[in-house]
C-alpha cells in the first residue's frame, strides 16, 4: 500500500509565447526546490524507491508534454497527471500571453 509523506505545491510562469509545457517544467521545478527530503535513512529507502504523482494545472492540457514534465524530477517513479488549470493572460494585442502552470508534487512510497 502506497503512503504519502510528501506534498509540495510550485507555480511556473512562461512570459512569452503561451508554452504550456515550459510553464510546468518550471512549477515542478520550483515545487521541488521548497524542501530537503531527510526521511529515506529513517525509513531504509532511497530516492529512488519514490512514487511520485505530479499533478499539473495548465491553461492548455493538451499541450504539455508529460515526458518533459516528468523528466524534471531526477528521482523516483513519476506518473503525471495534467487538468486544465493555471492561467493566461494575454498581451494587449492578444499576440502573446503569459502562461502560468499549477504542479503538485505527491511522495509516496510504499509500505513494508
Amino acid at each position: 500500500m502506497k503512503q504519502r509523506y510528501v506534498t509540495e505545491m510550485g507555480m511556473g510562469v512562461d512570459v512569452h509565447g503561451g508554452d504550456n509545457t515550459s510553464a510546468a517544467v518550471r512549477a515542478v521545478f520550483d515545487a521541488i526546490h521548497h524542501s530537503s527530503l531527510n526521511l529515506f535513512k529513517p525509513l531504509k529507502r532511497t530516492a529512488h524507491d519514490m512514487k511520485i504523482d505530479v499533478l499539473i494545472g495548465a491553461p492548455n492540457p493538451d499541450a504539455v508534454d508529460v515526458r518533459q514534465v516528468a523528466n524534471a524530477l531526477p528521482y523516483g517513479t513519476v506518473e503525471v497527471t495534467v487538468e486544465k488549470g493555471g492561467l493566461s493572460i494575454p498581451n494587449e494585442d492578444g499576440s502573446d500571453a503569459i502562461t502560468i502552470a499549477n504542479a503538485g508534487i505527491l511522495v509516496h512510497l510504499e509500505d513494508n
